[in-house]
């Protein structure tokens, strides 16, 4: 089974506290869990930005949107309840409850700011548009994060395509310092003509004896195997065995599946043009940071009393 939305977890949810007992919020996620019968991996998947459980974000915003509505409550540190209006709900046995049934729920509409005493404003924009396309507000902060660095990365791509051979070098040296490559800013040298296909020279450490041969390709199309085949021939004349392609293009299979054979113990790396624009977005070259956004949200750790 999928990991539910939270939406479809607020009659289970409510459903979980009709005794009217004081329960953990922790228990009532692990009930929840049990009762959608989620494997271990399904209870471990994360979300986007990697900050949390999945599934507990949305159990966390299903007892947002309950509580706001009023049926439920919060008698003690860390602990929950259902209210005597969440109890006369179960009476009258709804088939879903969601967040179009409980805007029937004065206090709710107050919450997401469509009620006559809110007017609706930037404040509430998120969390209307996490109802209406059935996300938390986490996942859709993710969704928006994720479509703006794609397209950060497409931009980023065409960029590289288009600059000249010799600014394409110094992105390429850019990049392989960021990696903690040639740091020293002397350690990767330009190749010459005639060298086999070797764009650079990375020495690892100052004396040069472990070192790093680069061979930089900025064109539309993929890199074939007959190439990686030149490269590597190339780094004997140098006595190297690591060695590092990066392409604006893309790989063939057979240039893949070469590499991953093994190659009389060389060890090669293969970066297409998507890969290359990730990195450079990841170790910030070429990229400012607009803007930053803290998200702060209740620890349930702090608020459990028994912990």
């Amino acid at each position: 089974m999928a990991i539910p939305d939270f939406q479809s977890t607020m009659l289970p949810f409510l459903e979980n506290l009709k005794d009217g007992k004081e329960v953990a919020f922790r228990d009532v996620v692990e009930k929840l869990a049990n009762q959608y019968c989620l494997t271990q991996e399904e209870r471990e998947t994360l979300l986007p930005s990697k900050t949390g459980s999945l599934f507990n974000n949305r159990i966390a915003w299903a007892k947002t949107h309950l509580k706001f509505a009023g049926l439920i409550e919060n008698p003690s540190r860390g602990k929950i309840k259902i209210s005597a209006l969440g109890a006369k709900t179960l009476l009258e046995m709804p088939p879903v409850i969601n967040c179009k049934y409980l805007k029937k729920f004065p206090s709710y509409l107050k919450f997401i700011g469509t009620s006559n005493e809110v007017d609706p404003s930037a404040e509430v924009a998120i969390l209307d548009s996490s109802i209406k396309t059935n996300q938390t507000p986490m996942e859709t902060i993710d969704s928006a994060h994720a479509a703006l660095t794609n397209a950060t990365r497409q931009d980023m791509l065409e960029r590289i395509k288009k600059c000249s051979p010799a600014f394409f070098e110094i992105v390429v040296i850019r990049f392989l310092q960021a990696l903690g490559y040639g740091a020293t800013g002397h350690a990767l040298v330009t190749g010459k003509a005639g060298d086999g296909g070797i764009d650079g020279i990375i020495r690892e450490d100052k004396l040069g004896l472990d070192i790093v041969c680069v061979q930089a390709k900025r064109w539309e199309g993929t890199v074939g195997r007959p190439t990686i085949q030149t490269f590597v021939g190339s780094m004997d004349f140098v006595r190297a065995r690591k060695g590092v392609v990066i392409t604006t293009g893309f790989f063939t299979r057979d240039a893949i599946d070469y590499i991953d054979r093994g190659i009389d113990g060389k060890r090669v790396v293969l970066i297409d043009g998507p890969t290359l624009a990730n990195y450079m977005i990841d170790y910030g070259i070429g990229v400012t940071v607009t803007k930053k956004y803290e998200i702060q949200e209740i620890s349930e750790d702090f608020f459990n009393e028994d912990a």
